[in-house]
């Protein structure tokens, strides 16, 4: 009997694949039906199958919810939505928490720095504050957001928002604090961890990973330079607070000697070459062993 299962609900970066601006090579494939599209990143786990804690709520997490039978409503006005988790303030996890307006109870669970995000702005007071319950808590604070789940916010080497980040000259891209963190959630003895966005690794990120059952990472890009080589963009992965797959200081080599379940890439950009099932970057991913995540991938350990 399985303790703790997980359902990717979006796979994708910011933007998603297609993104509605981009004619890559990879949108113009996915919108073709070549290769799968797939929504903004999200995650949602339960231990008991019953009831379920998403992880970010993505600007797609109204259509996300409705691909997702686990999530479906079982009444009127019940659905098994117990909680959701911020592990940033970043739009393409903040966005979708004005979908989930429509006067349903849940609890949002976030550090005190995006709690400080998000009451900075007052649009995000559309939630009723009788039925949408902010937690702000402490890394390393145990809490549970569903019946049978244990977790814990880390910190995670990372970057304030993008529209937070203020001039060039002071911008820290992988700044350790509560500002960018990861997820861990343990049920029944098995331990799965949450990592959207990862600027680099540090040993005791390492530590944190080392045994854990199941851990879903950053994909971003597969090499640093991607979209300025492809004339997407002018930043590196670096500047935009995310370790890349490849290269000797990449995300798949530093995992090497890591003793981890099972490695699950998640919100990838849709420049990766990785997307595409036919690509060589894809075998390399997999002959590492990695997993390549996709929407409705569901995982029990």
């Amino acid at each position: 009997m399985t303790s703790l299962r997980a359902v990717v609900l979006g796979a994708a970066a910011g933007g998603g694949l297609p993104q509605w601006n981009c004619g890559c090579t990879n949108c113009m494939a996915a919108r073709r039906g070549e290769i799968p599209a797939q929504t903004q990143s999200s995650v949602a786990v339960s231990a008991n199958g019953a009831d379920w804690v998403v992880l970010n709520a993505s600007p797609d997490i109204g259509r996300q919810l409705v691909m997702a039978p686990v999530l479906h409503p079982t009444g009127p006005r019940n659905v098994p939505l117990r909680a959701v988790v911020l592990t940033n303030g970043d739009i393409d996890h903040v966005a979708g928490l004005l979908t989930l307006r429509e006067k349903q109870a849940f609890t949002l669970w976030m550090t005190h720095g995006i709690a400080d995000v998000i009451a900075a702005n007052p649009i995000f007071d559309a939630l009723d504050r009788e039925l949408v319950v902010r937690r702000a808590i402490a890394l390393g604070e145990a809490f549970e957001p569903a019946p049978g789940l244990a977790a814990r916010l880390f910190a995670v080497p990372g970057k304030v928002p993008l529209y937070l980040e203020g001039s060039e000259e002071t911008l820290v891209t992988d700044l350790e604090g509560e500002q960018t963190v990861g997820v861990e959630i343990a049920a029944g003895g098995r331990r799965a961890c949450y990592i959207p966005g990862c600027a680099r690794m540090t040993l005791g990120l390492r530590a944190r990973l080392e045994g854990a059952d199941l851990v879903f990472f950053d994909g971003t890009l597969w090499r640093d330079d991607e979209m300025i080589r492809l004339g997407l963009g002018k930043k590196t992965g670096a500047r935009m607070g995310h370790l890349s797959m490849d290269g000797e200081n990449g995300s798949i080599a530093a995992f090497r000697d890591l003793r981890v379940g099972r490695k699950v890439f998640v919100h990838m950009n849709n420049s990766n070459p990785v997307l595409d099932p036919r690509s060589a970057e894809r075998r390399m991913a997999e002959a590492a062993g990695w997993t390549v995540g996709h929407d409705g991938m569901e995982i029990a350990i």
